[in-house]
């Protein structure tokens, strides 16, 4: 006949590995969010240079860091209009232009 201790010994591995095995698995889930997130605002960054590059001139002095102004740093995931679970490859274009806000130039002078 198994004693006591035992049996609440093997309930409490059952349950550590109930509760082990999702944090093991959020865990994974984070670490690809944050590679997802990373990848996500490098892209970002590269649309935003290449339309700096292409914006046309117009002879007029430009502000060239004004669109790079709404961008977040680096290491800062772009802002996000829905949770995590939402947001869909898809969308993330129309997401950052949503989240975007004009930056007027500075007058020449």
């Amino acid at each position: 006949m198994p004693s006591v201790v035992g049996l609440l010994e093997q309930r409490e591995l059952t349950a550590r590995r109930h509760v082990n095995e999702p944090r093991e698995e959020a865990d994974r889930i984070h670490a690809e969010l944050d590679i997802a997130e990373r990848e996500w605002n490098e892209w970002v960054i590269a649309r935003s240079r290449v339309g700096e590059v292409l914006a046309p001139d117009n002879g007029a002095v430009g502000c060239p860091d004004a669109s790079s102004e709404n961008l977040p740093g680096p290491g800062e995931p772009p802002v996000r209009s829905e949770p995590a679970e939402a947001a869909k490859p898809k969308s993330v274009a129309s997401m950052w232009r949503a989240s975007r806000k004009p930056v007027p130039c500075p007058a020449p002078r």
